[in-house]
């Protein structure tokens, strides 16, 4: 049987809500991994596409960032966080509507980290945005509760249901948000 101690090193989080604390960018990306590097800290802000803005904070590593990390853009505090979650590495990662609250722009920059972040490890990705689970093996849809589809992308876009529905929707919108501008 497993501790719960056993269980929380071996998962790693990134939330929609940040988790970030009134200290520095430093000991907001190393929370939760003792001992870490400087360099083990630059490397994963850099994996997760977030040590460019780094560099350009007064202080650098050791600035702050605010409660709650009030002084960075949303998409800087979700690279924040993914470095986290980068530089524990973890098994298992857990990604709860990571990118819902952000600009296009941002979670572009976002979406770069979180490849980085996948890579060779289980993750579990609850979201409601397309663009956050395009390129994932397996899709569970649930509605109300229950588990109502389970398949590949492109195998879901193929049947009646709701991932279709829902993606058709997206879809014929982007369609007519481009024409509307001219550039489809």
């Amino acid at each position: 049987m497993l501790s719960h101690t056993d269980i929380r090193a071996n998962i790693a989080l990134v939330f929609q809500e940040n988790e970030l604390f009134s200290t520095t960018v430093r000991e907001n990306v190393a929370y939760g991994t003792s001992g870490a590097s400087e360099s083990a800290i630059i490397a994963a802000l850099e994996k997760a596409n977030a040590y460019d803005f780094v560099r350009q904070l007064p202080k650098k590593l050791d600035a702050q960032i605010g409660e709650r990390g009030v002084r960075l853009s949303g998409g800087q505090k979700q690279r924040i966080q993914i470095a986290r979650a980068i530089l524990k590495d973890a098994p298992l990662l857990i990604l709860d509507e990571a990118t819902s609250s952000l600009d296009s722009r941002s979670e572009r920059e976002v979406q770069l980290g979180l490849a980085n972040l996948m890579k060779d490890r289980l993750v579990i990705i609850v979201a409601h945005r397309f663009s956050t689970i395009q390129d994932v093996d397996k899709i569970i849809v649930i509605d109300g509760g229950l588990v109502v589809d389970c398949g590949s992308p492109k195998e879901l876009s193929t049947r009646p249901g709701i991932y279709r529905d829902l993606l058709t929707y997206q879809v014929e919108g982007n369609k007519k948000l481009l024409e509307q501008f001219e550039l489809y």
